[in-house]
């Protein structure tokens, strides 16, 4: 590796170190200060946080790597994407953040849920942490795996060496600071990942110039017989549109982000922060689209091509730019790759304790030993998303389509109609949770994923399940619907 590259991401790792030390010594006294920072987020490091935690190294290997291969015909993704994250923050985030606080001051989507539906038996909260549990390990060894695959291309490691690194460091600063130290040194890498993902497509394209760009585009057609359009035709399909827009709706549905609206400090902050975090996802998913694009070209225009389409951003970077450079940009796969992961092991790590081992195992802990539960429990975690790393040839972008497609079904609907609708009930709720799992489960078992995305069907039967359900169940009790109202009016524009 070259020295200005090996200086830049040790100044990177330096960073996200001292940021841990830093949130340690500032909120870890208790549960909610470990766990959703004191409730004290502003809007810039909110929507950061849950931009750059959303965008993992999916964002600068895996989709990039998916059009390098495939063609435009993925950047339905992206639109996806905006366009659920949008719906997100107008239909969930206002209201989640009101009535966590007015529903016993909830910390954990479990908690919500039990709160909401005055679940006294904690089955809601149990299968619920099962679900993150399980999804969110599957989802922070994508993580991992990118963090191995960086290490062979970007450093010359060891695959292992890599996952080895990558995991040491997030469960360093994690476990020390805890969500303020996530959502600080989220913010930092969401503003390095932004500046990489317009650097390097643009360079590229401006060293190519529009007659290089579209006579490479015209070699890689050729060449690869790929077509390059996002329209219907050739590669392209209804359903394969329908599939990759289809993004969008696990948006509603994922704990490492919604639980961003939890902790911002005021409702009146939540149009800042949705203005923000749109506006960096808009503009980092179109370089990551642009990045695959112009590869395609490039390569295909100046020969050669990477072994794993998965690491063009990293072999871009390496070609176009002086080594201190190059380390910057590279430091921003390391930041998508780090923000998503650390996300991952404290929301499963607060399951784990919260919502199971303090539920049902060591109730009355003191505040220190909740915090150190918590902990124990990111670092376990991070072990068993290691282990569950160690194949080199796992896609990033299946591992992680797996797990927003779970998320989604099974959270997405039942948070949807919990904060809009009324009448839903404990048992609608359990329906539409199980029912979104298991149908998403059962989808990839079956091999039905190459004819349209698993969260499609998935969300269909868990919305389906939890408004039937509800409707033959009992109503809610009226302090449930009380409850409701208030977090209504409370969520309202200048309330």
């Amino acid at each position: 590796m070259e020295t200005g590259t090996l200086v830049s991401l040790s100044a990177y790792f330096v960073l996200m170190l001292g940021i841990g030390i830093y949130a340690w010594r500032k909120s870890t006294a208790d549960s909610e200060g470990y766990l959703l920072g004191g409730r004290d987020l502003g809007p810039a490091v909110t929507a950061l946080s849950a931009g750059a935690s959303d965008m993992s190294g999916w964002l600068l290997m895996g989709l990039p790597g998916a059009i390098f291969l495939s063609g435009l015909g993925q950047a339905w993704i992206a639109v996806g994407l905006v366009i659920g994250a949008y719906l997100n923050y107008r239909l969930v985030a206002p209201r989640l953040r009101t009535y966590t606080e007015l529903a016993g001051d909830a910390i954990t989507v479990p908690d919500f849920l039990e709160e909401r539906f005055e679940d006294k038996s904690h089955l809601l909260r149990l299968i619920s942490a099962l679900v993150i549990i399980a999804f969110f390990t599957l989802y922070a060894s994508a993580g991992m795996v990118a963090g191995g695959k960086f290490a062979v291309s970007a450093m010359g490691m060891d695959y292992v060496t890599g996952i080895l690194l990558t995991a040491g460091i997030v469960v360093v600063y994690t476990a020390l600071g805890g969500f303020l130290a996530v959502s600080l040194t989220d913010f930092v890498q969401g503003c390095i990942m932004f500046v990489a993902l317009v650097m390097v497509p643009v360079v590229a394209w401006l060293l190519l110039g529009n007659e290089g760009l579209a006579s490479g585009i015209a070699a890689a057609e050729t060449s690869r017989g790929l077509s390059l359009s996002a329209m219907v035709g050739g590669n392209v399909t209804l359903l394969a549109i329908i599939s990759a827009a289809a993004w969008g709706l696990g948006y509603f549905g994922q704990p490492h982000i919604i639980v961003r609206f939890m902790a911002i400090r005021r409702i009146e902050d939540m149009p800042t922060a949705r203005r923000i975090n749109i506006g960096w996802m808009s503009v980092s998913l179109l370089g990551a689209v642009a990045t695959g694009y112009v590869g395609a070209a490039w390569f295909a225009a100046r020969g050669g091509a990477p072994k794993d389409a998965e690491t063009i951003f990293i072999l871009l970077s390496q070609i176009l730019f002086h080594p201190l450079i190059a380390g910057f940009a590279l430091a921003a796969i390391l930041a998508a790759i780090m923000s998503t992961i650390s996300s991952q092991l404290l929301v499963t790590a607060s399951s784990l304790t919260n919502d199971i081992a303090l539920t049902y195992f060591r109730r009355g802990a003191s505040e220190r030993e909740q915090v150190l539960l918590g902990r124990l429990g990111v670092a376990l975690v991070a072990i068993v998303a290691g282990l569950l790393a160690l194949d080199p040839e796992s896609s990033i972008l299946g591992l992680v389509s797996n797990a927003w497609a779970g998320f989604g079904a099974a959270f997405g609907p039942v948070l949807l109609f919990a904060l809009l609708w009324k009448r839903t009930t404990r048992t609608g709720a359990l329906a539409g949770m199980v029912v979104g799992a298991v149908t998403v489960i059962a989808w990839i078992g079956l091999g039905l994923s190459a004819t349209i995305y698993e969260i499609v069907p998935g969300f269909i039967a868990a919305s389906l399940a939890t408004w039937l359900v509800s409707l033959a169940t009992r109503a809610p009790s009226e302090n449930v619907e009380r409850t409701f109202d208030a977090a209504a009016i409370a969520a309202r524009p200048g309330s």
